[in-house]
């Protein structure tokens, strides 16, 4: 079998960040600082997202085994019917919904933070479960991981909360500077 370890598939997205960032640089003859750092926070958070989906914490050297392209083994990977493992009470079921909230709430506030396009919530959802699809499919080239569509449901839930938090900030600080310009 082969594995690959978190630090393996950090370096894979830092070094594709690094050149899809360099070539942008390059196409527009300059740097924008003030967009790259912005744009680091969404590297960082897609490394994040990886720590967490890609590789359990009871691993105990770090590694996960990589399947070898065997359709045999993605029927038991994949559950493809809505809230059936959701709303079974399996030792950790709670922690399973709130962590898959939870984990992608920093999608919705990073995404519109960053890209000017993502101007809704609804196109910020929208991005939130493109990125949680593409992992849900990736997950099944990895042993003890499994792909469910519960999952998806709830990263997008919880990019859509991200999502309403942004917005509803943006809403205020422009309402309060409206207010402040007025005096």
């Amino acid at each position: 079998m082969t594995e690959i370890s978190f630090a393996h598939i950090a370096l894979i997205i830092a070094a594709a960040w690094l050149a899809v960032r360099a070539f942008a640089a390059l196409k527009n003859g300059r740097i924008d600082w003030r967009r790259e750092a912005k744009l680091l926070l969404v590297c960082c958070c897609f490394i994040v997202l990886a720590r967490i989906v890609y590789f359990p914490w009871h691993l105990e050297n770090g590694r996960i085994g990589l399947l070898r392209l065997d359709i045999s083994s993605a029927p038991g990977k994949l559950n493809l019917v809505p809230f059936k493992n959701m709303l079974q009470k399996y030792d950790g079921w709670l922690l399973n919904l709130i962590g898959n909230v939870s984990m992608f709430i920093p999608v919705g506030i990073i995404y519109p933070l960053c890209f000017k396009r993502l101007d809704n919530i609804g196109r910020v959802t929208l991005a939130g479960f493109g990125l949680s699809l593409f992992i849900e499919l990736t997950q099944l080239l990895f042993y003890e991981r499994t792909s469910d569509v519960d999952d998806l449901i709830l990263n997008t839930l919880g990019t859509l909360i991200g999502a309403a938090i942004y917005f509803a900030v943006k809403r205020a600080s422009a309402r309060k500077s409206t207010v402040n310009a007025g005096k």
